[in-house]
Parts: C-alpha cells; sequence; structure tokens
C-alpha cells in the first residue's frame, strides 16, 4: 500500500472514530490522544492528515451535511407535487427528525468555531447545498423575487425553523416543548405564504 492509500485510509478511518464520539459524547469530546489510540497511530500522524481537530470536525460535520440533505429529501419524496409550503414544511419536519435522531452530531455543525469568511470552499459549498433544497419552493411562493433575495428569505426560513428545534432539543428557558415543535413550524411557514 502506498503512502498515499494509507493516508487516506486513516483519514477515512479518523472521520469515521471523530463521527462516533461526536455522535455519542459531543464535539467538545473530541481528543487527539483517545482518537490516535482508537486509530493505533500517534497523534502526531493525526495531523499529517488534518491541520488541527477543527479541521477534523469540519470533516465530519461535511459528512454530517450530506447525511441531513438526504435526510430532507428522502423527508421530501411524498411531497413532491405538494404546494411549495407544505414542501417546506416536510423539509422542516425532516430536518427537526434529523436532529432529534442525532442531536449531538446535528449540534456539532453550530458548535465549531468558525465564521463564513474562515470557512473552506467546499465547506460552504456543502452548506449551499443544503440551502438550495429551500430556494425551491421559496422561489415559486416569490417568484418575482431575485435569487440573492430568494437566499435571504432561504436564509431567514432556515433560522426560524432552526431556533424553535435547537430551543426544544435543548429544553431551554423559553419552555417550549418538544411536542409542539411541529406546530410551532407549520405555523412560521404557512404564516410566509403570501
Amino acid at each position: 500500500m502506498s503512502t498515499a492509500d494509507r493516508r487516506a485510509a486513516l483519514r477515512e478511518k479518523l472521520i469515521m472514530l471523530a463521527t462516533a464520539k461526536i455522535s455519542e459524547s459531543g464535539l467538545k469530546a473530541l481528543k487527539a490522544r483517545d482518537l490516535a489510540g482508537e486509530a493505533g497511530c500517534s497523534v502526531g500522524a493525526i495531523y499529517n492528515v488534518f491541520g488541527d481537530l477543527d479541521e477534523l470536525a469540519m470533516a465530519v460535520n461535511g459528512e454530517t451535511f450530506k447525511a441531513l440533505g438526504a435526510h430532507v429529501l428522502d423527508g421530501l419524496v411524498p411531497f413532491n407535487e405538494a404546494a411549495p409550503v407544505d414542501r417546506m414544511i416536510a423539509m422542516s419536519e425532516a430536518y427537526l427528525d434529523f436532529a432529534c435522531q442525532n442531536p449531538k452530531r446535528w449540534r456539532a455543525l453550530f458548535d465549531i468555531s468558525l465564521t463564513r469568511n474562515d470557512a473552506p470552499d467546499w465547506y460552504l459549498g456543502a452548506l449551499d447545498d443544503l440551502f438550495a433544497i429551500i430556494d425551491g419552493p421559496v422561489s415559486e411562493l416569490f417568484p418575482d423575487l431575485s435569487a440573492q433575495d430568494v437566499r435571504l428569505r432561504t436564509r431567514a426560513l432556515f433560522s426560524s425553523v432552526h431556533g424553535i428545534v435547537l430551543l426544544g432539543i435543548e429544553n431551554r428557558i423559553s419552555g417550549l416543548r418538544s411536542d409542539d415543535m411541529p406546530d410551532m413550524i407549520r405555523f412560521i411557514l404557512r404564516s410566509v405564504a403570501p
């Protein structure tokens, strides 16, 4: 096996192990020494593959973006012919479902200390792919808007739904009960229809 092949294999193994660790205990549980022990490599070998643990966390989040996007698209299948608002509700419910099934992995998407200016292009592309799913029904609801204005509304709607999900999952002082989340999401999304 070539050096490049060994490096690629270690990269995949580290992503798999880091995904499991984050899924179980959250982003803060990601420790180089623990990963090295589980992967059967030195700590230095980890840093030969990833510049730092944030880079490894971004790789895990990249896989999470893909899994989340697939989950949302799967949830949308029965609603492909539905009205735009009903498709957005289906997407939002799939988003909620993914967050409830994978709370720590989902939370890691937002816990990583990364600004839009610091993020690599591939990471921003993965995030944009998720927003593009929402852009479709938003542009149908507002056909006269530019692509930029559609994206602004997409981000606003995502932020609203995400806030409901976050407050519900984390059981914040807002008193938001998890049983109320779907109704609240439907209320927000139905309120935007012209």
